[in-house]
């Protein structure tokens, strides 16, 4: 998979690394990739980055998630939180072609779509939809899954403000009963695994909502796959 999205990426324009100028490149050349997205290790549960040999994070020990496993592609900063900011702002809806070879860079991302019964992308708002012109997150999920990618297994119930300028608190009281199942489609849910998909963590706070959305209705298990994590001061 990781392969056939590369080479997709390395016939696209543009010929030059939005990155480091590199000619010729794709739209993010090797080079760039490797210094700025070198894996590293994560917390099981929600991706935040840890030391080697450290599994889960202590905020998931005390409080576990509605998560089993969580990975994140990279750090939100540097040079992505600026492409990605061009990918969901201004209508450069072909980043997901890199983003999406990017994530599917690591075993562990393989590993999660192929036990998934569905790959469901995090669902904007109809007002957010229609603002933007398209879902980033199910961009990224149908790239990374094209026969289980699912974007009307769950709906945003409410336009909800941005996250990014809330506290913790205040981002998980925004997005409290904001996401449901579509209600004919209990049954698709119930006993089976659930991957979902969106384009930055920030908190967790969207993320463990719409979780735990699926784990009410019974699913059997839910993870999550995500382009870029921010992680702690």
């Amino acid at each position: 998979m990781f392969t056939q999205l590369v080479r997709r990426c390395s016939q696209a324009t543009p010929a030059l690394c939005e990155v480091c100028h590199a000619w010729p490149a794709g739209p993010v050349c090797g080079t760039c990739i490797a210094g700025f997205g070198a894996p590293r290790h994560r917390c099981l549960r929600c991706a935040i980055g840890l030391p080697e040999g450290v599994p889960v994070c202590g905020t998931c020990l005390r409080s576990p998630p509605p998560l089993d496993a969580c990975h994140a592609a990279v750090s939100y900063g540097y040079p992505w939180a600026g492409l990605i900011g061009r990918y969901k702002f201004s209508g450069e809806a072909g980043w997901a072609e890199t983003f999406a070879a990017l994530a599917a860079r690591a075993p562990a991302v393989a590993s999660l779509c192929a036990a998934a019964h569905r790959v469901v992308p995090m669902p904007l708002s109809r007002e957010r939809l229609a603002q933007r012109g398209f879902n980033q997150a199910h961009e990224l999920a149908r790239r990374l899954a094209p026969a289980k990618a699912d974007p009307h297994l769950a709906v945003r119930l409410r336009d909800t403000p941005p996250q990014s300028a809330l506290d913790l608190a205040a981002r998980r009281a925004n997005v409290r009963n904001a996401f449901a199942l579509e209600p004919a489609r209990a049954a698709d849910v119930r006993g089976r695994a659930v991957l979902l998909v969106d384009d930055v963590m920030t908190t967790g706070a969207s993320l463990f909502a719409l979780a735990g959305v699926f784990r009410a209705a019974g699913a059997s298990a839910v993870a999550a796959v995500v382009l870029a994590r921010t992680e702690e001061p």
